[in-house]
Formats: C-alpha cells, sequence, structure tokens
C-alpha cells in the first residue's frame, strides 16, 4: 500500500507534488540520491528497514508538511 502510494505521488504534476510534500520533484531526487547513498555506508546492524529510502523520505516530508509543531498547538 505504502509503495502505491509513493508510486502516486511521484506521478504527479510539479505543482501538486510540491503541494503535497514541500518541496519540487528535483529536490526529491536529490534528498533520495543522499539517502541511497548514506544507506549503502552504513554499518548494518539491527533490523533492515522495511520501507526504501524513497518511501521513508515521502513519509518524513508530509510529515513535517501536515503536522502541526507544539510552538502552533501552543498559540492556538
Amino acid at each position: 500500500m505504502e509503495r502505491d502510494r509513493l508510486t502516486r505521488t511521484l506521478k504527479m504534476n510539479r505543482k501538486q507534488f510540491h503541494r503535497r510534500t514541500g518541496v519540487y520533484p528535483e529536490t526529491f531526487a536529490e534528498m533520495e540520491a543522499v539517502l541511497t547513498l548514506r544507506e549503502g555506508r552504513k554499518k548494518t546492524s539491527g533490523h533492515p528497514a522495511t520501507l526504501s529510502a524513497a518511501e521513508q523520505l515521502l513519509m518524513t516530508l508530509k510529515f513535517w508538511r501536515e503536522s502541526r509543531t507544539v510552538a502552533h498547538l501552543g498559540d492556538d
């Protein structure tokens, strides 16, 4: 199911993608490349990640985009 969400998001046009994630597709691709490179260098200890670097990045960006901070909640 998560992969379907990633696929749908990646198929969005540039404006929709930016509205959904807060970054443009080009920036997302660069961020994904850095994460993938980092994962390749990381020592393997513990349980391997279930989600790919792209899926993890998408979840993080959506969380940051949609989540209200404690400061915002305090102001209300």
